[in-house]
């Protein structure tokens, strides 16, 4: 198996790290920080959105099975890129869109395939996704992993991560694990 970790912000990191998990070839994803200046930031500290963190999902998948594009592709597909600072009702810098890059082929196909997205003008807007070095990851404290299939009751859940993985898991049915 050859392993690779992907590390992504795509606004509320619980809707991102569900679906992740539910895709074949994807070790584990991880809830986290990252792109801030404080060294392990709390929730509540990049809630008030002056850490300069953004919620991300760390995923480590096997490139046997997976390619970091089939990641990207993935990703683009679960949340609005043209969104500044924002997810829906979600709002603050720690809600971005950016790829923190591990190395300069992850950085390569990240320009790559936001070129192609605006060259096919796919969504009305340009794409607002920052693509930087990952330089600081902090895994978020771990009533946040798995936050989605641990509290299936949750109200926001309910109304924001349910249908959203359920559109997911329509669209990329070929390419879930089975369970």
């Amino acid at each position: 198996m050859a392993l690779e970790q992907a590390t992504l912000a795509g606004g509320c990191f619980w809707c991102i790290e569900s679906a992740f998990n539910s895709v074949e070839g994807v070790v584990k994803a991880w809830s986290g920080y990252a792109g801030g200046h404080l060294d392990n930031p709390s929730y509540e500290a990049v809630c008030k959105g002056d850490t300069g963190h953004a919620e991300v999902v760390r995923v480590e998948f096997d490139t046997d099975k997976l390619s970091y594009r089939d990641v990207l592709e993935i990703f683009f597909a679960l949340h609005n890129p043209t969104q500044l600072n924002r997810q829906g009702n979600d709002v603050g810098t720690q809600y971005r869109s950016a790829i923190f890059y591990h190395d300069d082929s992850q950085k390569h196909q990240a320009e790559q395939i936001i070129a192609e997205i605006e060259d096919m003008e796919i969504w009305p807007d340009p794409v607002v996704t920052q693509i930087e070095a990952v330089d600081n990851y902090w895994q978020a404290e771990d009533y946040h992993q798995d936050y989605f299939k641990q509290n299936p009751q949750n109200q926001y859940c309910n109304m924001v991560v349910a249908p959203k993985l359920a559109k997911f898991k329509q669209k990329f049915a070929s390419k879930l694990k089975q369970n």
